[in-house]
């Protein structure tokens, strides 16, 4: 008799897993059923605000495989149909028609949940967060219908993504946030360079200012926000105030909730108390490389690791999700920016005795046309050299720099290694020293006396 695996999420971690569940075993072994409360499978959420500004053409760009071609490989999925509950002792979820479906195997693959403050208005029409791709389909209409003046909440990843669209589509932008700089995964230091070039693109940025109401018209739409300093007006609102991990369906069922906030799982994504159910992606809590300790880290890199690790111990394969350093790239205008292991912050918080240093360089050879400048900042450990995290700030072909000291973290080496490792030179791409060399023989230089 065949095993039935369920899972409950139809994005990045859910089918990574299916499909790699699916490849390991058989449909006559393995029933594999996916339950998606909306009508999109296997989307790209990252690309909604490239879809916005017009870089990608149409949302179907935006879809990786249909639910057609996922039953061609023996996979159901059933879109439109939520999960409502999880009955653990009888092995069942149970759909919001109230159909009851059981399960030898269940995947939660939940995602993330969009964080909204209880700020009057913000369920205004005219507001619009960016999760699914019926929110791209709304901002794109509302910017079609003549919105001229686009405000955008917060400013994290996609708070800037956002804020370049709306620009790309001819809006006057205006992005308001409660802290002091954008990208607060940046140093201070770091996070000015990129508030600096939100302003020379145009936009109005206003730093220190948490919004206390979304304005409405006589209509109830959206027409601004208010904080405690003044009032922005707008034609369209948009929230770019992070994510959290979307557990009630799994806190409801009695699964364990780490301190994250997120599903507790062991490294093989198996929820602790309960071992023939697994957690992925954004609603699944992890561990940081550097430091060891739980983490969450809500990206779409690591929900497709962690369900591809699901779906392999699923399949009879063992496999080991490795751990996160939060690893990340975005770009506003031609700023680019790079991220990954510890910021100061982080490095004080865990404990390091650590220093910092920052080198300022091009991304090419200076005398090459196109050479744009470029900022490498490196935490260290203090003494010993190890390398525990790095910013990279500056025009284009700075960000997918940060990748090579990702590496670098990710293989435990210190600045002295990294600075005497064996990256390429040519003209168009690099100086003679590359701008992470240059930043890795900093640390070393002074490490060494």
């Amino acid at each position: 008799m065949s095993e039935r695996l369920l899972v409950v999420g139809g994005d990045a971690a859910g089918m990574s897993a299916a499909a790699q569940a699916r490849r390991l075993r058989t449909a006559e072994d393995l029933e594999i059923v996916v339950l998606e409360q909306g009508e999109d499978v296997s989307f790209s959420a990252c690309g909604i605000p490239y879809w916005v500004g017009g870089q990608v053409a149409d949302r179907s760009d935006l879809i990786a495989r249909t639910p057609a071609e996922f039953a061609a490989a023996g996979i159901t999925v059933r879109t439109g149909t939520r999960a409502e509950a999880i009955d653990l002792d009888a092995g069942v979820v149970v759909t919001a028609a109230g159909e009851r479906l059981g399960y030898d195997r269940l995947v939660v693959a939940t995602g993330g949940r969009p964080t909204r403050p209880p700020i009057p208005g913000l369920d205004a029409d005219g507001v619009f967060g960016v999760h699914r791709l019926d929110d791209g389909a709304a901002v794109r209409a509302a910017v079609a219908a003549g919105a001229r003046r686009g405000l955008v909440l917060g400013g994290g990843y996609i708070g800037l993504e956002m804020a370049e669209a709306l620009q790309r589509r001819g809006l006057e932008v205006t992005v308001v946030l409660a802290d002091p700089l954008p990208m607060q995964l940046l140093d201070a230091d770091m996070g000015r360079r990129v508030c600096d070039g939100m302003v020379a693109m145009g936009m109005a940025v206003h730093t220190d200012q948490a919004v206390r109401e979304v304005l409405v018209d006589a209509a109830g739409r959206a027409c601004g926000v208010r904080t405690d300093v003044g009032s922005y007006e707008a034609d369209l609102v948009v929230l770019g105030l992070g994510m959290g991990p979307e557990v009630r369906l799994a806190a409801d069922a009695g699964l364990a909730i780490g301190p994250t906030g997120a599903v507790d799982v062991d490294r093989s994504q198996r929820c602790r108390d309960h071992p023939e159910v697994f957690a992925a992606g954004d609603c699944a809590q992890t561990f940081h490389r550097v430091t060891g300790e739980v983490a969450h880290v809500a990206l779409g890199t690591h929900a497709n690791k962690q369900g591809r690790v699901a779906g392999s111990v699923i399949g009879g394969r063992p496999a080991r999700f490795a751990g996160v350093l939060g690893t990340a790239v975005t770009k506003v205008g031609q700023l680019e920016i790079g991220r990954t292991g510890l910021c100061t912050t982080q490095a004080e918080e865990a404990g390091f005795a650590f220093r910092t240093d920052t080198i300022e360089a091009t991304t090419r050879a200076g005398y090459y046309p196109g050479a744009e400048d470029v900022a490498v900042k490196l935490v260290t450990e203090a003494g010993s050299g190890q390398l525990l995290g790095a910013q990279v700030v500056g025009g284009p072909g700075s960000a997918k720099r940060i990748d090579v000291l990702a590496t670098a973290i990710w293989a435990g080496l210190t600045a002295e290694e990294l600075a005497g490792s064996d990256l390429s030179y040519a003209p168009p791409f690099s100086p003679t020293y590359d701008p992470v060399v240059v930043a890795a023989r900093a640390v070393s230089r002074t490490e060494q006396g």
